[in-house]
């Protein structure tokens, strides 16, 4: 067993009212280490505070589990956006599966961006931080996201949709299922779910397609999941849209 079968983590959370914001998140690092970075749909903003730097990274989704560092004696901010919230200067597309990019440092407490120095938001004030984004144009929503996941899209062609979709997400339609399955799957099985349960649950057809879901996008197999010794990235309650 590697080193990742003792939490290098801790992660605190809380949802968010603001329509361009899911949730708000917070964690420090006990110890050096690593944990899996499992499948995530949404753009998200993440400060890093580490050895006396402090810096700003712009992510994408990420379609597939990664094992990611964990340095000791680090402190993170993370906001994540809801689906179809983006930055059109930072295309969710072009941040997918860790091409993350870090926003230059200004100060010790500020980063530039459009030209202008901007305080690092903190766990209390990242919705007012993001309403100053959206001001400015730096942050946009697209509808048809919405319009998709709650079945009212028909006034759009397909193809309208499935670009506009595409590109406010970095993700087809359906590629954004197979990521909230396998992370509700999850759940049900930490939760203590039995295996077959989550199968029929999470909607998969048969216990191989679990398993082969679970390995890609969680990085563990249902009886892995099941042992609880592997900490996961931040992993809150979902449950997929049909």
């Amino acid at each position: 067993m590697s080193d990742r079968s003792s939490a290098c983590l801790v992660f605190e959370d809380r949802p968010s009212d603001s329509l361009f914001v899911e949730r708000v998140w917070r964690s420090r690092s006990e110890r050096a280490g690593s944990f899996l970075s499992i499948a995530q749909n949404n753009f998200e903003m993440a400060v890093t505070r580490h050895q006396g730097r402090t810096f700003l990274t712009l992510r994408g989704p990420e379609t597939k589990a990664t094992i990611a560092d964990c340095p000791a004696g680090g402190e993170w901010l993370g906001i994540r956006f809801t689906l179809g919230t983006f930055m059109p200067e930072h295309m969710p597309e072009d941040l997918s599966d860790r091409r993350d990019v870090n926003l230059p440092v200004a100060t010790g407490h500020s980063f530039w961006l459009d030209g202008s120095a901007w305080d690092y938001p903190d766990f209390e004030n990242a919705e007012t931080f993001v309403k100053r984004l959206v001001s400015k144009g730096l942050v946009s929503r697209e509808p048809a996201v919405d319009a998709v996941l709650r079945g009212h899209e028909h006034a759009m062609s397909l193809r309208s949709v499935q670009r506009r979709f595409l590109r406010a997400t970095g993700l087809s339609r359906s590629r954004v299922h197979q990521v909230e399955r396998a992370r509700h799957a999850t759940n049900l099985l930490r939760q203590g779910a039995p295996i077959l349960d989550a199968v029929f649950d999470a909607g998969y057809f048969d216990q191989p397609h679990l398993t082969r879901s679970l390995k890609h996008r969680i990085g563990l197999t249902p009886s892995e999941v099941v042992s609880g010794h592997e900490q996961l990235s931040f992993l809150y309650k979902t449950t997929p849209r049909s």
